[in-house]
């Protein structure tokens, strides 16, 4: 089910419900977000060990996880930033039932407009592929001469994927400001399941190249369904090439364009830098970034993209104390849900990585590096995912200066610590430093929060105290009692770490929830409400 299928507030309506409505609603618009997630996070993993299993942590692998960057790289610039900096709060003004036919003009002269340039991005990126190549994997050269001309060849064939990931955002951004969050998380999973079909069955004749044909299937797929929603929802595609409202996006996006030119570059470092450290170091954080992804995708990203459009619609109609109570909700969901994830793959991640990605080619010694990466991503991770929600507060007033000038000094950070930390520590040290941007990233924007926002209407210091004694709680049990039972266990290998999984962790997050209910945090019982809701026979 839409959520566009049901009436949705107006700008100039009262104040549909008071705060505890307001976050069971906020609730089940994450909700619908985070069921699509999942399966599109699920195949994710499973793209992921399919990749391990066949090629192994290589260097076709870090030369494939370089071409695919491209594209990526591309579509965060393009339309990855706009998409919840200026086109979703701008789209859902325009998303009121009495301006639909504004809201076709708009989306007809924004797929004109983009489609004509990715067609000419793509031909550059054919033309350029061996300098593009050169600037992300130079390093390869030390290790495999064979692998940089094997990145040109990627990088070219992959190109494409650019036009249909870029077109797919836009659309994504017409849904989520309809409110109809369903389908763009399914679209995510569509594009994981070309890689998942491609690999094993093209890697015997392709190789490599199987992963591209995968990524390309995936990409043109999303886009199919993508478009196939928006028209569903009524809103038809024309050829214009003019809107009133495209001055306003170009407006709030030049400060993010400039700030994501500096996130670029640190991406581009990164993976240089990386490839530098050996060949299989790109391929060793490529699984280590797909486990720490996994709680911030659904929870964190879900959470915020379903705040973001009643943030805004809050903001533009002046409703100061619904825009920090929606605020609060969010931010306080985003704590109960993350901090458990974190912790709990924290504690577990050696029998994670083993369990998910130690066959094949993927030997013992692969998932010790893993797991070290992770572990330190994953503080990373707890500052990533408070950072999110507060960047989309700021989107929503409009306001993507500040963000786009914290985003450079995040990178000035990244920069520091990966250059002092890259001798002694290897490829760890980019991951540390990875860590270090996202914590100052977080901690800035929250002290601009409270400075231009004020304080939210919230008890945030209750919240945080009470999930911190029920993370303390979840370690103990997790970390420390729960080993001392599943080690006697009369099993071995992957039966072993499946029960070390489920028993360690299933019993650390029923303390968690137990002792969050007994410090009275309400979002349990909205949690618990708002599953029932969707569990209940129609």
């Amino acid at each position: 089910m839409s959520v566009a299928s049901r009436p949705q507030p107006q700008l100039n309506d009262p104040d549909p419900a008071p705060s505890d409505t307001t976050g069971t609603s906020l609730f089940r618009s994450a909700t619908l977000l985070s069921i699509g997630n999942v399966a599109s996070r699920v195949l994710g993993l499973v793209r992921e060990v399919v990749i391990a299993n066949i090629f192994g942590p290589s260097g076709l692998v870090s030369a494939f996880t370089v071409a695919s960057l491209v594209p990526t790289m591309l579509y965060d610039f393009l339309i990855g930033g706009m998409l919840s900096a200026a086109l979703v709060p701008v789209l859902s003004d325009y998303a009121r039932p009495e301006r639909r036919i504004e809201l076709t003009r708009l989306v007809g002269a924004l797929t004109s407009l983009l489609g004509l340039t990715l067609t000419a991005v793509v031909v550059v990126l054919q033309i350029t592929a061996p300098q593009v190549a050169w600037l992300l994997a130079g390093g390869f050269d030390e290790f495999n001469p064979e692998l940089l001309p094997l990145t040109v060849q990627l990088i070219r064939w992959i190109s494409p994927a650019v036009w249909f990931f870029s077109m797919a955002g836009l659309l994504t951004a017409v849904l989520y400001a309809l409110q109809r969050f369903t389908f763009p998380a399914l679209a995510t999973a569509i594009y994981n399941l070309g890689i998942v079909i491609a690999a094993p069955a093209l890697a015997a004749h392709f190789g490599v190249m199987s992963l591209v044909i995968g990524v390309l299937l995936g990409s043109a797929a999303q886009f199919a369904i993508m478009a196939w929603d928006v028209q569903r929802a009524g809103v038809r595609f024309t050829l214009q090439w003019s809107h009133p409202a495209l001055r306003q996006i170009v407006r709030l996006y030049i400060p993010i364009a400039a700030g994501l030119v500096v996130a670029q570059f640190q991406v581009g470092l990164d993976r240089r830098l990386a490839s530098s450290t050996g060949e299989e170091s790109i391929a060793w954080m490529r699984s280590a970034t797909t486990l720490q992804q996994l709680p911030l995708g659904l929870i964190s990203v879900a959470i915020s993209l379903a705040a973001l459009p009643r943030l805004s619609r809050f903001f533009a109609a002046r409703r100061e104390d619904d825009y920090r109570r929606t605020l609060a909700n969010g931010l306080r969901m985003v704590l109960v849900l993350i901090v458990p994830a974190v912790v709990g793959l924290w504690l577990l991640a050696e029998p994670v990585v083993r369990l998910l990605f130690e066959h094949g080619r993927f030997t013992p010694v692969d998932t010790v590096q893993v797991v070290a990466a992770l572990r330190i991503y994953l503080v990373g991770a707890l500052f990533a995912a408070i950072d999110f929600p507060l960047n989309y507060a700021f989107y929503a007033r409009n306001n993507t200066l500040l963000p786009a000038l914290v985003g450079v000094f995040s990178v000035v950070v990244y920069a520091a610590v990966a250059f002092a930390l890259l001798q002694p520590l290897g490829y760890l040290g980019l991951v540390w430093a990875d860590t270090a941007k996202q914590a100052g990233h977080a901690l800035v924007m929250i002290g601009l929060l409270l400075l231009l926002v004020g304080r939210l209407r919230g008890e945030m210091g209750r919240a945080i105290g009470s999930v911190l004694v029920a993370a303390v709680a979840m370690m103990v049990v997790s970390g420390w009692l729960s080993p001392l039972w599943i080690n006697r266990l009369p099993v071995q290998g992957t039966l072993a770490d499946l029960v070390w999984l489920v028993g360690a962790g299933g019993s650390g997050a029923l303390v968690y929830v137990l002792v969050l209910g007994m410090l009275g945090m309400p979002e349990v019982q909205r949690i618990r409400v708002g599953l029932l809701r969707r569990l209940r026979p129609v």
